[in-house]
């Protein structure tokens, strides 16, 4: 089923990293709604990951069940996996290289964003060619 709103959806599929650089994901079809999967992390942040539980992050769904609610706007649950705990989010596409990701614990309630970058070229493993 496709989204009723008319959305930039094809602009916001790709790989796309944190503001760390640590971890890549990306963004893609999921059934009939939008997800996001973990496609590459630094060793650094699959370590602190480790410490507090035996996932994994690779191939991790951390955006889950996104739908359009606006041209350059979506929402669905966003899992943060060092918290081991899913949340309300919300992605805005800012333009083509950058998009605003939100999550808060209760919806529009102690919430924290990132702006995630796009990364260029990028292959399946999110590693830029």
């Amino acid at each position: 089923m496709a989204d009723p709103i008319p959305s930039r959806l094809g602009e916001l599929y790709g790989v796309w990293r944190n503001p760390k650089g640590s971890v890549h994901i990306e963004i893609r079809p999921c059934e009939a709604r939008t997800c996001g999967v973990v496609v590459w992390a630094s060793a650094g942040a699959q370590a602190a990951l480790k410490k507090g539980s035996n996932q994994n992050l690779a191939a991790m769904q951390m955006l889950r069940d996104f739908s359009a609610v606006g041209p350059d706007e979506w929402k669905g649950k966003v899992c943060v996996p060092d918290l081991n705990m899913t949340f309300s989010g919300q992605v805005r596409l800012l333009d083509r290289a950058s998009l605003k990701a939100k999550g808060c614990l209760l919806p529009n309630f102690l919430c924290k964003s990132q702006i995630w970058t796009r990364v260029e070229g990028a292959s399946p493993e999110g590693r830029a060619s």
